[in-house]
This record gives structure tokens, C-alpha cells and sequence, in this order.
């Protein structure tokens, strides 16, 4: 360093290294802003605006009395802990559980996954009304499992709510699995193998590599996937509206779809727009959780 550098403060030493940012000017700015303002629009237009009129409707205190007064949104949000809560775990711990054996190199086992990788590439709508149907008609696959392996005859489905909420909870564990599965598949290859040979020349045996090697380095995608998986999951209205309806009277209805029924059967959209917020109360408790276990469970290499 020179000595007229020696002379300056610290801090004008480190802004002098750092080259200066050149302002826009003329056609340069009108271009600038032409890229920037169709985006801008959209994001306003498309996102901004669409929460903060969500926001203003769902504002009076009265919407959630009202909301308190009807046992179906009782019912309802319990409904809506349990199939987010049972859904996201199970998705996860079984997505966890076969991306190992995804990750084996083998050809038939990756062409099993191309196979298993079908349920997520179905479009949502079609792939809940054809469980649907499987679980309404006796020629259904469970039905005609019973039959063939116990020799009894299966029960009505959605005849009952927990029955019905838990055929909600498999629809959507079944269409969404196949991505997690994908995603953690990605960060166990991405996991040097050296670490695998140097603990097994360690005598680590197989599930010591799983919890010292494996699941600390897939920790942070794990968590990531799952507050992902868990805010998909308490805003998914699909797996209820297709699967079971909220069959038995609403019994197995979760909030997002009995605000559907407020919004459009009962013609009161702001009561509606009142269920869909009252989830926050729930799910931003669980994001924080989870954002802070995702700070100190960081692992680098």
C-alpha cells in the first residue's frame, strides 16, 4: 500500500477498491424501465393487489365470529392440522426413505423411478377424480384387494370422516411423494462419495453412514422441502375437493375447501376470504419453527 493510501481512513481505503457504480442516463434508463415496468405491473396487478384486497375483505371482526358460531369450521380446521400435519410428515419420512434406494445404480431401479415419477407428471385434478372412483365403485383396487386377499368385502370409504379425511391424506401422499423423493435424491448424489468409502473403511456400519454422513449433510434440503411441502399443503383444496367431496357432510372438509362452500354455495366470498386467513395464525408459528431449526442445522463440507 502506498503511503497517501497509509493516510486514509480504513473505511475510504475500502470504498476506493470498490469500483463505482455508473449511473443510467438517457436511452439507457428509458430501456432499463421498459423491461422493468411490464414485470412490475404483473407483480402489482397479479400478486400485490390480489393480497391486499384479500386483506381488506377478510379485515372485519365479525367474519370471524361468524366463523367461531359454525361448528363446521371447528371441525374443519381440525381437519386442516391433521391432514397438513399427517400429510407432510409421511410424504417427507417416505420420500427420505426411498431416494436411498433410488440413489442404488442400478437400470431396473432407475427405470422403476420413471414408473414411480408418474403420480406427480398426472395433472392434479384428473389424478384425484380417478382415486375417487376407485374408492366409490367395489371394482376399485382396494375393494377388489380385500376381496382377492382376505375374502371381505370393503368398506364404504367415505362413509365416515376420519375415514374419508385419512383417503384424502393418502391421495396426497401419493401425488406428491414422487417430487420429494426427486428433490432428495438430488442432494444424496450431490454428497461426495469419499465420505461414504472413509466412514465404511471406519466400520460404520450401514445406518451409522445414514446418521453421521447422510442425514446431517440432507438436513437443510430436508427442512426446506418440508416448510415448502407444508405451506403447499394447508392451501391444497385439490386431495379434498376431488377425493372425498368433505364427505360425510362436510365431516372430512378442511378450511380451504369449506371456504370454497362459503365463497360460492353460500354466496359469501368475504367469509370465505376470513377461512383462508385464519390458517395464518397456525402456519406462521411453523414456518418461524422451522426456519429456525434450518439455521442451526447447517452443515458445509
Amino acid at each position: 500500500m502506498s503511503g497517501m493510501d497509509s493516510t486514509l481512513p480504513q473505511g475510504q481505503v475500502a470504498a476506493a477498491g470498490r469500483p463505482r457504480r455508473r449511473a443510467l442516463h438517457g436511452s439507457e434508463l428509458a430501456w432499463s424501465l421498459a423491461f422493468v415496468l411490464p414485470y412490475t405491473a404483473l407483480f402489482v396487478a397479479f400478486a400485490v393487489y390480489p393480497i391486499l384486497y384479500a386483506l381488506w375483505m377478510g379485515a372485519k371482526p365479525s367474519l370471524y365470529a361468524a366463523l367461531l358460531d359454525d361448528p363446521r369450521y371447528i371441525r374443519a380446521a381440525i381437519n386442516t392440522v391433521v391432514f397438513a400435519g399427517l400429510a407432510v410428515n409421511l410424504q417427507m419420512a417416505l420420500a427420505l426413505m426411498l431416494s436411498g434406494f433410488f440413489a442404488r445404480p442400478r437400470r431396473w431401479i432407475k427405470l422403476l423411478l420413471v414408473i414411480y415419477l408418474l403420480p406427480w407428471t398426472l395433472p392434479a385434478v384428473p389424478a384425484y377424480l380417478s382415486f375417487h372412483w376407485m374408492l366409490i365403485t367395489e371394482q376399485g383396487l382396494p375393494d377388489r384387494l380385500l376381496a382377492i386377499l382376505f375374502g371381505i368385502q370393503g368398506p364404504f370409504w367415505l362413509g365416515s370422516g376420519p375415514l374419508a379425511l385419512a383417503c384424502d391424506i393418502i391421495a396426497s401422499v401419493w401425488k406428491w411423494m414422487p417430487l420429494w423423493t426427486l428433490i432428495l435424491l438430488g442432494g444424496r448424489m450431490a454428497i461426495p462419495r469419499d465420505l461414504y468409502d472413509a466412514a465404511a473403511i471406519d466400520g460404520a456400519t450401514a445406518w451409522q453412514r445414514f446418521t453421521r454422513v447422510t442425514a446431517p449433510l440432507l438436513a437443510n434440503l430436508y427442512l426446506i422441502s418440508a416448510l415448502i411441502s407444508a405451506v403447499w399443503t394447508f392451501g391444497d383444496y385439490t386431495p379434498v375437493l376431488f377425493v372425498s367431496g368433505g364427505a360425510p357432510a362436510f365431516a372430512s372438509a378442511v378450511v380451504s375447501t369449506l371456504g370454497f362452500h362459503y365463497a360460492f354455495d353460500l354466496s359469501r366470498p368475504a367469509l370465505g376470504v376470513a377461512a383462508g386467513l385464519s390458517v395464518l395464525p397456525v402456519l406462521l408459528p411453523i414456518l418461524i419453527l422451522l426456519l429456525r431449526a434450518l439455521r442451526r442445522t447447517e452443515v458445509r463440507l
